[in-house]
């Protein structure tokens, strides 16, 4: 038995080998993870093989991390890098050449240090949303972890939303901007006394908060106009604002300008504003919480334009459709407006005949015209309108037609040796080409002997001289274009003078003069008649006078008459052939010579105390007026007067005079005038008119000088200074026979004649008459019952007669 033990122990030599023995330098070995450590295996005999084995009790082979090394007795085995798999019972076993194993175990325990994992900070997170801050530390054992905010632990009883979850990580609900700081992440390990922590900034973010100053904008394109869009926004952190047109980000241009103000504000400035520029346009707002877009809308108004409208030909009878296209915003509305009559058409509209009909809105119109005709021709206008403007344009209607002959006129004629000109005037569209026949041959442009050819566009002359009897006949002129030819025929006949006029009458006969009148012959015998002839002769004469009419006209006034004398007359009329026959001769008689008619007056107020009576030429009964006789007198104006007769004041003027002035006369009165013509046969019948003075004129130093500036009140006075002197020296040469007129009457009067004395009297009465005016009682003027009137003629005889109330 004793043998035995000293077998097991090792100790002793058993029969004739050794038994081995195992031994590992450390039994118990505590290591943390991450850390390197080895291990030596000692075998006392003679091993054939030593081996290691894993906790798992696997054999352990060499790799990067665990290395074995073995050499002779000794085998070590290094772990690098330990992790928590490696804990475990290690097994150094040594083996000999009968087979028979020793081992030795070692116990490696393996303990996690305090470790935190991937711990971010900052952690962000979005407000209002739910967020757990991670915290991931490991250890072993398992570490007790604690969250602290602002130095204070976070319990339930403390922060009713924050709660530390079973994975150590803290749970913040419904997460807000307030919440935002530092978080400190505790972690403990007691059976170590190991301590450690980490601080994590926890961010919130707020997602953008977007407004805009206005939604809408109108602009007038073309007009060099801007326009700026303004966003406003909030949010943490500042939020990124971008714009956008179409999908696509708008980037700095010289048309788009972007600016960042304070407040948050961001404005987008769009220039020159053009119709494309319309449109929405979007503000997005961008941060880590998430984004926001709100939509602004330009109206662009652009001002109608007539993009589309082309002159029309269209030919006579068939249709035409004239079209108008505008642009705009918004889209006008399109109008038509015939030229020709100013009628304006518009869309559903139709003309009276129902030939002109306009369909089309919204920028776009038709008009259409169903057989069209030549009143159709001329200028239509399209209008298009909207509520910021409006355009117009113009187009021609050109109308294709065949030849049109203007005149209807298609007999002419001449006699031989007169040329004619035969004139064929065509209206046609396009220009017609124009031919001559005759008989069925076509006259040369050339001419010939007789006949030329005179071309002008819409117009073909042909001169014609005719020579014998076979040039009067039919001639055809032809014109022809692109639609359609047409002919006219003309006649050339021989022309012969007029017939004879009739129907002479006497419109007024008088004294001396005589009115003819006549009718038109029935046949101008092809040619337009010139003139008239009138030959008219007194009864008693063989010699005929002749008067021609002016042109055509059928009255011829006869003057230079006898009085009280019979005359015959006849009319003949003449034309380029010549003079035809005369009409039956007429007998007619003159007047005798007799007073003249009522003279005609007409009257003016004249200057101060005057009256201008106008004297109008009347029927002087066959002789010259030699006078006219103007009487007037006041009509009574005061009790006294009113049962007196008033007297006659009394006028002679002469009949070659056509007015006379009556004065002087008195103030606010009226009078009565009577006029009365005389020619050698007699007095004509008086003709009365009647006529009021106006008040006296109030002249006042104000009226006089109120209007006159400074310059003419100083002329006005030194005038009165010079008048002065005047009168002055006229006091002297009648009161003392001094002064500077009379050295001057005193030289004169040495040279008077008998002769000038006696021309001066006659000068001085000469066409006057003397008025001898009474005083009555109350001492105002009258005039003398039997007033003198002395009439000085131009023969220097005196007519002296005496008025009375009768005149």
């Amino acid at each position: 038995m004793l043998l035995k033990a000293v077998c097991v122990l090792g100790l002793l030599v058993c029969g004739s080998q050794a038994i081995l023995q195992v031994t590992i330098s450390l039994n118990k070995v505590e290591l943390s993870v991450g850390e390197s450590k080895f291990f030596t295996c000692t075998v006392i005999g003679e091993p054939v093989n030593i081996n290691w084995f894993n906790p798992q009790g696997e054999r352990i082979i060499s790799n990067q991390r665990v290395v074995l090394h073995t050499e002779g007795v000794r085998s070590r085995l290094t772990i690098y890098n330990a992790i928590i798999e490696d804990a475990g019972i290690y097994r150094c076993q040594a083996v000999d050449a009968r087979g028979q194993t020793q081992e030795a175990t070692v116990v490696l325990e393996i303990y996690q240090k305090l470790t935190f994992r991937e711990v971010k900070t900052p952690q962000e997170f979005r407000q209002g949303e739910d967020a757990e801050v991670v915290c991931d530390v490991i250890s072993s054992p398992v570490p007790a972890v604690s969250w602290f905010y602002k130095n204070r632990e976070i319990t339930p009883e403390r922060f009713k939303r924050l709660q530390v979850l079973a994975n150590n990580n803290l749970q913040i609900l419904k997460v807000a901007k307030d919440d935002e700081g530092v978080y400190r992440c505790e972690a403990r390990v007691e059976a170590r006394g190991e301590i450690d922590f980490r601080d994590i900034v926890m961010v919130v973010n707020v997602p953008p908060v977007l407004s805009v100053a206005q939604e809408s904008f109108n602009a007038t394109a073309d007009y060099q106009e801007s326009v700026t869009f303004t966003c406003i926004t909030s949010g943490s952190p500042d939020p990124e604002v971008t714009w956008h047109r179409k999908g696509r980000q708008i980037e700095r241009s010289e048309q788009y300008v972007l600016n960042t103000l304070e407040g948050g504000k961001s404005t987008l400035t769009i220039k020159n504003i053009k119709q494309g520029d319309g449109g929405p346009y979007t503000c997005r707002a961008s941060n880590k919480a998430g984004s926001l877009e709100r939509e602004i809308l330009l109206k662009v108004f652009v001002q109608p334009h007539i993009t589309h409208l082309r002159n029309v030909t269209a030919v006579e009878g068939s249709a035409a459709m004239i079209s108008c296209t505008a642009e705009g915003e918004p889209v006008p509305e399109i109008s038509w407006r015939r030229a020709s009559d100013g009628q304006t058409f518009s869309h559903g509209d139709k003309s009276q005949d129902g030939r002109v009909e306009v369909q089309g809105r919204h920028g776009k119109s038709m008009l259409t015209i169903t057989g069209v005709r030549l009143l159709d021709w001329g200028r239509f206008d399209c209008e298009a309108l909207s509520r910021i403007g409006g355009h117009q344009k113009s187009m021609f209607l050109d109308i294709e037609y065949a030849p049109k002959f203007q005149i209807n006129h298609t007999i002419f004629y001449s006699w031989e040796g007169n040329p004619v000109n035969i004139s064929c005037d065509v209206m046609s569209n396009p220009p017609a080409s124009m031919l001559w026949r005759r008989d069925r041959f076509t006259i040369s442009n050339e001419g010939s002997s007789n006949t030329r050819i005179h071309t002008a566009e819409g117009r073909s002359l042909l001169e014609v001289t005719p020579m014998s009897d076979r040039d009067f006949g039919r001639y055809n002129c032809t014109a022809r274009n692109n639609i359609g030819a047409r002919y006219q025929e003309f006649i050339l006949a021989q022309a012969d003078v007029p017939s004879n006029p009739y129907s002479v009458r006497f419109a007024s006969v008088s004294q001396r003069i005589a009115s003819v009148t006549f009718m038109k012959p029935d046949s101008h015998g092809g040619v337009p008649i010139g003139h008239y002839i009138v030959n008219y002769k007194d009864q008693g004469s063989q010699e005929w006078r002749t008067v021609k009419s002016h042109g055509v006209q059928t009255m011829v006034l006869l003057t230079n008459l006898e009085p009280n004398t019979t005359y015959e007359v006849r009319v003949a009329a003449v034309n380029g052939k010549g003079q035809g026959e005369y009409s039956h001769t007429e007998t007619f008689q003159t007047l005798p010579i007799r007073e003249p008619s009522p003279p005609t007056v007409h009257g003016q107020r004249g200057v101060g105390k005057a009256y201008r009576l106008g004297l109008v030429k009347q029927d002087d009964g066959g002789m010259p007026i030699v006078e006219y006789i103007v009487k007037y007198k006041t009509v009574g104006i005061s009790a006294k007067l009113q049962d007196k007769e008033e007297q006659w004041m009394t006028k002679l003027v002469p009949g070659m005079n056509d007015f006379t002035i009556l004065q002087p006369l008195q103030w606010n009165t009226r009078y009565n005038v009577e006029i009365t013509a005389r020619n050698v046969k007699g007095l004509s019948e008086p003709t009365f008119f009647q006529f009021l003075m106006p008040q006296k004129p109030d002249i006042t130093a104000d009226s006089l000088f109120s209007g006159l500036g400074l310059g003419a009140v100083v002329g006005l006075g030194l005038a009165g200074l010079l008048l002065l002197l005047v009168l002055v020296d006229i006091s002297c040469f009648f009161l003392r026979q001094c002064g500077l007129l009379m050295c001057i009457s005193r030289k004169l009067c040495s040279k008077k004649t008998a002769t000038s004395s006696k021309g001066k009297e006659l000068e001085e009465g000469k066409a006057a008459y003397l008025k001898l005016p009474l005083k009555e009682e109350n001492g105002k003027d009258v005039l003398k019952p039997d007033l003198i009137e002395i009439k000085v003629h131009s023969d220097n005889s005196i007519h002296t007669k005496q008025d009375d109330s009768k005149a």
